[in-house]
């Protein structure tokens, strides 16, 4: 945890509920695996749908199968 002066601006996150998550980057991204997994791009697209072969890298696979929308419950 960063004290005094020792503080890091805080990282953008940007959330689209049709897309990716949108992160400022550079990245380092822990799996629930526990490995490592890296980008060193301006800013990274992380999948939200899971349909990326590249996860957890968004390759914009959400756009060809439309997400279902949850059903509202009663």
């Amino acid at each position: 945890m960063p004290t005094g002066t020792d503080r890091r601006a805080p990282v953008r996150v940007r959330l689209d509920p049709y897309g990716p998550v949108l992160v400022e980057g550079p990245v380092e991204i822990e799996m629930p695996d526990g490995t490592t997994v890296s980008s060193d791009r301006f800013m990274v697209a992380l999948c939200a749908c899971r349909r990326s072969r590249r996860y957890p890298f968004c390759d914009t696979s959400h756009r060809r199968k439309p997400r279902r929308e949850p059903a509202e419950s009663s």
